[in-house]
């Protein structure tokens, strides 16, 4: 493997350490849903491995197939990868996403009946400075990409708040709607009870007079 190939496996390592993990079967696909506001650049990390890492040896076919998804179940992206990777990709509408994994593997039979272990770390909008500033002398230069990465960081912050705006607004119609519902359920139980009572009296009424009573 190149030097860069190991630093990549190296960042991948660096970058996955705290996050989340799942099982997979060979063949078997699993999703994770994601709620991505609109257009928001979405950037992961992943690394596939061994769930018993003393049952098997690293093999050069074993991979993973990303498929990604949109709110309307419209495929944004769909590719394959070596076991470990980075993707990404651009939202084209706000909500759920649905961010699906795949193993594949040449040599399927070595893996059949064995879990895999799939490492996964999502991050949305821009989380880095270019790394060629930390080797440049001139200050302006570093000055203008810590703006930039800054004015990215600000823009990704707008876009979550605008994006929790609109579920905040969603929300806020169910409950209205929903109240709504309820209160002219709430009426119309009235009105049912109302005429059953006014039922009852008359049926007693015709009761008491057919007997005689009053």
């Amino acid at each position: 493997m190149s030097l860069r190939g190991v630093g990549f496996v190296l960042q991948c390592y660096l970058m996955l350490a705290a996050a989340m993990y799942f099982d997979l079967g060979e063949q078997e696909e699993k999703c994770i849903i994601e709620e991505i506001p609109e257009d928001m650049l979405v950037t992961g990390y992943f690394l596939l491995e061994p769930w018993d890492m003393n049952s098997l040896t690293n093999s050069p076919h074993l991979g993973v197939t990303v498929n990604i998804r949109d709110p309307n179940h419209e495929v944004l992206m769909s590719k394959r990868y070596s076991k470990f990777g980075k993707f990404t990709f651009t939202s084209h509408g706000s909500g759920q996403h649905f961010l699906c994994f795949q193993t594949n593997s040449t040599r399927f039979s070595v893996y059949a009946g064995e879990r895999l272990k799939l490492h996964l770390d999502v991050q949305m909008g821009e989380h880095s400075i270019d790394p060629n500033t930390d080797r440049t002398k001139d200050n302006m230069q570093i000055l203008e990409n810590s703006l930039s990465h800054l004015i990215d960081q600000m823009m990704y912050i707008t876009k979550q708040q605008d994006y929790q705006r609109e579920k905040e607004e969603s929300f806020r119609q169910i409950s209205e709607d929903t109240n709504s519902k309820v209160l002219w359920w709430a009426v119309v139980q009235f009105f049912i009870l109302l005429s059953v009572g006014f039922w009852q009296m008359k049926r007693l009424k015709d009761f008491f007079i057919a007997k005689k009573l009053v």
